[in-house]
């Protein structure tokens, strides 16, 4: 069965002496692995195209009995070119990439999120810098997007300060069981913000570095919590020195 869709390339790994295997995150058949054959020789067709966060339209050859399918063509949905020259963008592309193949499940569909990645690279495409409140602000958006988002509490907006529930999965100004992770005031407010509007001016809100990191960490406690296998991201240690820039 022949399979033409768009993608998001995921992650890429050296196969053998001269083939590369990406994961994608496609818009009909969910994460998939491909092989793209003879993509690190010199005159290959593939290897430009398959970058972390790059956007394609990808053609395969698909087997159910296989892991891993055979790559026929490939080609730019949307050339994005700033990801491949931006030390930030693509520190920051390197993790996006890598917690959302983390998350999903192999050959799950899931438009809504892929639509999602899909404005947010273009978007991020054309910003001369790269707010350093990015990575949390897409935590919280794909976790929402994979159906484990926090949900707030009513009593929310009455409280400058409160908790990530990580177990009951809520945002609440109330701590809830042993999982219960307090905000700083500065935390607090970026996370409500950030529930309640998709508006990019929840990215100017002032965060020191130490709570930035921290907010990373008890978010990523969330996910480690809800979906099994989670380990530590490899490329989170180039994102962090970036984040002390």
């Amino acid at each position: 069965m022949i399979v033409k869709t768009d993608a998001i390339v995921l992650k890429t790994i050296d196969y053998s002496e001269s083939s590369i295997i990406a994961t994608l995150f496609t818009r009909e058949k969910g994460k998939t692995a491909v092989i793209a054959k003879g993509a690190r020789k010199p005159k290959s067709k593939f290897a430009a195209f398959l970058v972390p966060g790059q956007v394609v339209e990808v053609v395969y050859y698909y087997k159910q009995s296989r892991s891993v399918q055979t790559l026929s063509d490939i080609s730019y949905n949307f050339k994005l070119n700033s990801l491949r020259v931006d030390i930030h963008k693509m520190a920051l592309m390197m993790s996006l990439m890598e917690l959302t193949g983390q998350v999903l499940h192999d050959n799950e569909v899931n438009e809504p999120l892929f639509q999602f990645l899909e404005t947010f690279l273009q978007w991020i495409d054309k910003q001369e810098e790269v707010p350093k409140l990015l990575f949390p602000y897409v935590q919280i958006r794909l976790a929402d997007y994979i159906g484990i988002g926090l949900q707030p509490a009513e009593e929310i907006d009455n409280h400058t300060t409160g908790y990530v529930n990580i177990s009951s999965g809520t945002f609440s100004g109330e701590s809830e069981g042993e999982h219960a992770a307090i905000l700083t005031p500065n935390q607090f407010a970026f996370v409500k913000k950030s529930l309640h509007s998709t508006n990019a001016s929840v990215l100017r809100i002032v965060m020191p570095v130490d709570e930035l990191k921290k907010l990373i960490e008890i978010l990523d406690k969330y996910f480690t919590y809800h979906i099994e296998g989670i380990k530590p991201r490899k490329s989170d240690k180039i994102f962090d020195q970036l984040l002390m820039t």
